[in-house]
């Protein structure tokens, strides 16, 4: 009768700690969202200056808009930094998640039957990074589409 129990009791265990690689999954792609959206405003506000100021100046209102345009293509950097710095953070956590999950299911502490998706937060975020850098590069070059 107890070798039962413990076999119940082994199985339940097993379970709890697949499920906890999957929440810790989630929990990651949590993070990233955090960093997109930060990052999503820092990009968005800094264009919005830069494209604020260059209109006023094209109709005379300010003298010159470099001191603005300045400020707005910093916000865009800091936010394609911002991105780059949580993108890599997040590849980097998840490779080791995948390792130590690989590790514990051939020892058999857990299934690992259930494989992690590939994530839609990791591939927003990269589609945002190529955003980011394109409006950087039409920022300061002067190239379309966003100039």
């Amino acid at each position: 009768m107890q070798m039962i129990s413990d076999d119940i009791s082994t199985e339940l265990s097993a379970r709890r700690t697949g499920m906890s690689f999957q929440r810790t999954r989630m929990s990651a792609d949590r993070t990233l969202m955090s960093v997109i959206r930060t990052s999503l405003s820092l990009i968005s506000f800094g264009f919005t200056i830069h494209q604020l100021a260059q209109k006023l100046k094209d109709q005379n209102l300010l003298p010159s808009a470099a001191p603005e345009r300045t400020f707005g293509t910093t916000l865009v950097a800091f936010g394609i930094m911002m991105l780059t710095f949580g993108i890599v953070y997040h590849v980097r956590f998840m490779i080791e998640l995948r390792r130590e999950r690989r590790l514990m299911a051939e020892e058999q502490l857990i299934h690992g039957k259930s494989g992690f998706p590939p994530s839609l937060t990791l591939i927003t975020a990269i589609l945002l990074l190529i955003l980011g850098v394109w409006t950087i590069a039409s920022m300061l070059f002067k190239i379309m589409p966003f100039n």
